[in-house]
């Protein structure tokens, strides 16, 4: 019955009625058609999540979806990585389309028939694994597009690559992975990409809606890991030792000025948070060394580089004071994720066509990160942000993304469909050669 409903979807894209409409309303059309099936896709992913690296099955998956759909289908860029290519019928730019594909390790508390009971193995244990973050909404909007796409490829000005990405929360350990990855790997050549999208659903922004920024948008990611090296004594006789815990104490204290008193944060935020802290094996004993771990979140290039520069300062000067040594290492996981301002107010109108002109919203920059943001590198780049959360909702009891409670309302999935094809419809006829 599933495979004869999924014939019947895609029979009713091919043939939906197209005279005196123009192509958005005829995208309009075909998406309201496979909004169903695309329910059905991101609650079949939601059920069945794999992690960062390990996304196998979810690569089969698209894969099989794109043969299809009869596109071109390249598989194994980045280990599980999979890109689709719709080559249009008219000349035109190539226009790249990007969902993340990975789950995380965290275990669901939602009660939904679709939730998540998949275990998987990170660092060497294992965990539970859920879509926390809306990964598996992201694969059937893009799913949904190109099945779309597909039935109007005589329309299409251009080549439209469907980037499938693993590993977007970071590869586990000292793996490589996400978009560096796909990158290394030439996922943005051959044909090489003029203009990259991608969008993130959000579970406290109205289910329906559009938000974006344009220029610096989500912060820079960077992960650090300072070592306080003390010398160990008995508890009772702490003038005997170095206390590594009590310098870091004031490392901690001290890192928090740079952001309050050293930084000019009408300018852009800035964020240092240490989230992790190894030290000790006996309350009466002060130990040799202390590891801490923690990020640092950035939205400008000038104090990315100088926030650096500030920690190690900070770091070694009051471990010195105290009699101590440190190591400071800082690992940048993602680079600030910026909307190309020409390419914002181009694209604009096409957001505003598949959500409602009172529905799409220019807001405030984010801390949170995304290796979205190593594409921008490549290529003219835009990411937006697509509302998830249930109608009525106040937004301040919405669950956060990376938590057990996370939930959206997949009822408007179309909307991002839309807005893609939107997109690559737009983009293809002004830039049309």
């Amino acid at each position: 019955m599933k495979k004869y409903f999924s014939f019947v979807i895609l029979l009713v894209i091919s043939c939906a009625p197209v005279s005196g409409q123009n192509f958005k309303e005829q995208v309009a059309a075909k998406t309201g058609a496979i909004l169903p099936e695309m329910i059905q896709w991101r609650r079949y992913l939601h059920e069945h999540p794999e992690l960062s690296n390990r996304e196998i099955k979810t690569a089969e998956y698209i894969t099989v979806h794109f043969k299809k759909l009869g596109l071109e289908v390249q598989t194994g860029i980045a280990r599980t990585g999979v890109v689709g290519i719709l080559k249009g019928g008219k000349p035109g730019p190539v226009i790249a389309l990007r969902a993340d594909m990975d789950g995380l390790p965290v275990k669901e508390r939602v009660d939904i028939p679709f939730a998540s009971k998949a275990e998987g193995e990170y660092l060497g244990e294992t965990v539970p694994v859920m879509h926390a973050c809306g990964h598996d909404s992201h694969m059937a909007i893009l799913m949904g597009t190109a099945a779309v796409l597909s039935s109007m490829k005589k329309d299409i000005s251009g080549t439209v690559k469907f980037i499938f990405q693993p590993a977007e929360e970071g590869p586990p350990g000292d793996e490589e992975g996400g978009a560096p990855l796909m990158i290394k790997e030439g996922v943005m050549d051959n044909p090489k990409v003029d203009a990259i999208f991608g969008l993130h659903i959000n579970s406290a922004t109205p289910v329906g809606e559009i938000k974006y920024k344009s220029g610096a948008e989500m912060a820079a990611s960077d992960w650090f890991t300072i070592k306080v090296k003390g010398k160990q004594s008995h508890g009772s006789q702490p003038w005997s030792g170095v206390d590594p815990i009590v310098i870091a104490s004031q490392i901690i204290q001290g890192l928090q000025t740079i952001v309050s008193r050293q930084q000019n944060l009408t300018k852009a935020p800035v964020v240092i948070t240490v989230g992790k802290i190894h030290s000790g094996v006996r309350s009466n004993i002060i130990p040799e060394e202390l590891i801490m771990e923690g990020t640092i979140r950035t939205l400008d290039e000038d104090m990315h580089k100088d926030v650096h520069e500030r920690i190690r300062k900070t770091v070694n000067h009051i471990a010195a004071a105290g009699g101590a040594t440190a190591e400071v290492a800082i690992d940048t996981k993602t680079k600030v994720t910026y909307n190309n301002p020409a390419l914002v107010k181009l694209m604009l109108p096409s957001l505003e066509a598949a959500a409602g002109k009172e529905k799409v919203y220019e807001t405030e920059w984010t801390t949170g990160a995304e290796d979205f943001s190593f594409f921008g590198d490549k290529a003219p780049a835009f990411f937006f942000f697509l509302g998830g959360m249930p109608a009525g909702q106040d937004p301040k009891k919405a669950a956060a993304h990376h938590t057990p409670d996370f939930y959206i309302d997949d009822s408007r999935l179309d909307t991002g469909v839309k807005a893609f094809c939107n997109i690559v419809m737009d983009y293809g006829k002004m830039k049309g050669k």
